[in-house]
């Protein structure tokens, strides 16, 4: 393991064991000074936030940017600070904080037994939503995790997501998307994070009106299994309530092969994303490249 590497897996066990145990308004104090601080540092992290945040807000002056990225910095810590505390958190406290709307969406889907997929962008803290799910709704779900090195602390997100009550598989593998549809099949629950995909598998969409790639996986599943495919959008109010919003379920279209049903259905997907990530931009927290103009500069601008 690198130096890099052994530093990152010390912070992030630092951030566990010892954040949960201090008081909310102390954390919430903590991360809002991390957050101002990064935010003042200018990094690469920052400087790409706030350029995707110029997607999102076309017509915004720099000024505006500047503020709408130091409001994302804060939002990104609150994220950080809540998923550190969430093991520590009570049953209570979790089922009490979170508002979803539209929750029917979900509920009557699984009572129908035919399994719902659950796809999410990056906004404010999904960990809570699956929380959520598991404590007040009482219902387990799988959901897939990205590898991340060093290795031990992959196993520490994986051993943190398991605790909250989910059934977490390796991205890398080949063997997920057999499992997830077994899952659905069987009606169960599966809850994807799906803003962004680099690899060559992705989907093609438009998104806030230039070329971007989504996972494919979403869509395939559902026409696979039968599934719900419900996307769904969370943000951030000046409460320790996080707000929630089911969006309608994205049908299956009826004519077209399986590529042209895929495409289709994940543009649909990024437009239910689009309108979440537009009503709360600061929720976002895309630190990373996404649009393909950014990934390949030769392209230029959409």
């Amino acid at each position: 393991m690198s130096a890099a590497d052994r530093l990152s897996d010390t912070l992030y066990g630092v951030g566990w064991g010892t954040v949960k145990k201090l008081p909310e308004p102390v954390a919430v104090r903590l991360g809002r000074t991390i957050a101002d601080l990064a935010w003042k540092q200018r990094g690469k992290g920052v400087l790409r936030l706030e350029a995707n945040y110029a997607r999102v807000v076309p017509d915004a002056t720099p000024e505006r940017l500047r503020a709408l990225s130091r409001a994302g910095m804060r939002s990104y810590l609150r994220y950080w600070m809540e998923s550190f505390r969430l093991p520590a958190w009570s049953a209570e406290r979790v089922r009490t904080g979170f508002d979803p709307k539209d929750i029917h969406r979900l509920t009557d889907g699984l009572a129908s037994g035919q399994g719902v997929i659950l796809a999410l962008p990056h906004l404010a803290n999904w960990d809570l939503a699956g929380a959520w799910v598991t404590t007040k709704l009482r219902t387990p779900f799988t959901t897939v995790a990205e590898r991340l090195k060093p290795e031990t602390l992959y196993d520490r997100f994986v051993a943190y997501r398991e605790g909250l009550g989910m059934e977490v598989l390796p991205h890398s593998g080949g063997s997920a998307f057999g499992t997830l549809a077994r899952r659905l099949r069987d009606g169960g629950l599966v809850c994807l994070v799906a803003d962004r995909d680099l690899s060559a598998s992705g989907v093609e969409v438009d998104f806030f009106g230039e070329k971007a790639r989504m996972p494919a996986g979403p869509a395939l599943l559902a026409q696979q299994t039968g599934a719900l495919l419900l996307p769904v959008t969370l943000w951030y109010d000046d409460s320790p309530v996080m707000k929630g919003q089911v969006h309608p379920a994205i049908e299956v279209p009826e004519s077209g092969d399986r590529a042209e049903k895929t495409s289709v259905m994940t543009q649909a997907l990024a437009d239910a994303f689009a309108t979440g990530i537009a009503d709360h931009p600061e929720d976002w927290h895309m630190l990373q490249r996404l649009w393909l103009a950014d990934l390949d500069p030769a392209k230029g601008p959409a």
